[in-house]
């Protein structure tokens, strides 16, 4: 029961949707036709500016605000504006974005507005103490003040592997390709609280930790459940979820905590593989009911590198546990 694509007229992918205004607001990475072979370091993902896509219904009608931010715009990048999240405070806009610095490494910066839609001016470098890519933002409105928290990495492409101690990079490191049946731990994405002005980070950078039932940390061969890119956070009856892609093995799953840190205890699938290889994801709560915005790649007849935006509805049961509704 997913939606037509939101848009048919260019290529969208990494959806991150938010509730901004009455309206719900979605900022994709945009993909564009190119030559480049497909690669495990994603060079054949080669985008160079950002839309800001906007609704009101499941299947009505989408605007398309235009080019909101470019490449060319922004001191430091030198290619590929991949996948970005957008946040508000204090009557501002903050879009978050993961590109290559002039060096090939990936880094996340952050640009400004005074309204949902853009455009959005960059700050002149990216984030101190950012890398790695899918930039994904959380305001905990529950917090006194609401803080406000970015989860990012990506693994293979998106250089999450070549980071120890968020500050040395070894372009040389590969992985997660454990031996089957290894107890190395599965490489997670990292957060960190934003600081007041949504500028920076607030604190130091750490790794998100998720588990099995018996609380023991996913390992790095367990494909089917451990991270690999696409965090997204959401809250539902006071439990935090955080969701991500298991990338090689495509699917959308989720894991829940009790606050923005983690553990969280990994709780199992929200969609199954996707038409493409890639599969990125957000969550939003709209009208009282909610929503899962992804990607696939059906339009382009299964080009990898040429996405489209969907969305459809998510239910929760008793136990918070979350599938996909059976009907429009």
């Amino acid at each position: 029961m997913a939606s037509d694509p939101l848009v048919t007229h260019i290529y969208t992918a990494d959806p991150s949707a938010h509730v901004f205004e009455g309206k719900i607001y979605v900022y994709p990475s945009h993909d564009r036709e190119t030559d480049i072979q497909f690669n495990d370091n994603g060079d054949q993902y080669d985008m160079a500016d950002y839309h800001v896509l906007s609704l009101s219904e499941f299947n009505g009608p989408v605007t398309d605000h235009g080019v909101v931010l470019k490449a060319d715009d922004v001191p430091w990048v030198s290619k590929q504006l991949w996948a970005p999240d957008a946040a508000t405070k204090n009557g501002r806009y903050y879009l978050y974005f993961p590109a290559r610095d002039k060096e090939g490494i990936f880094r996340i910066g952050v640009a400004e507005s005074d309204r949902p839609s853009g455009p959005f001016k960059p700050d002149p470098s990216p984030i101190p103490g950012s890398y790695s890519i899918d930039p994904a933002s959380f305001v905990d409105d529950d917090d006194d003040g609401g803080r406000v928290y970015l989860y990012f990495g990506g693994i293979w492409g998106g250089q999450l592997q070549c980071w120890k101690d968020n500050d040395t990079f070894d372009p040389s490191m590969s992985g997660p390709q454990e031996p089957k049946g290894s107890d190395v731990p599965a490489l997670s994405c990292r957060v960190a609280r934003l600081s007041d002005d949504m500028h920076g980070f607030a604190e130091p950078v750490r790794q998100v930790q998720v588990v099995d039932e018996n609380g023991a940390p996913l390992v790095a061969d367990d494909h089917d459940r451990r991270f690999f890119e696409a965090p997204w956070m959401h809250k539902y009856k006071g439990k935090y979820y955080f969701s991500y892609s298991t990338g090689d093995t495509h699917y959308l799953v989720y894991a829940i905590g009790d606050n923005p840190y983690g553990p969280f205890t990994y709780a199992g699938r929200i969609l199954e593989p996707v038409v493409g290889w890639t599969t990125h994801h957000s969550i939003v709560e709209y009208k009282g009911r909610w929503y899962l915005f992804y990607h696939d790649c059906e339009l382009s007849n299964g080009v990898d590198h040429l996405r489209s935006v969907r969305m459809r509805e998510i239910v929760y049961d008793d136990q918070g546990r979350i599938s996909l509704a059976q009907k429009q």
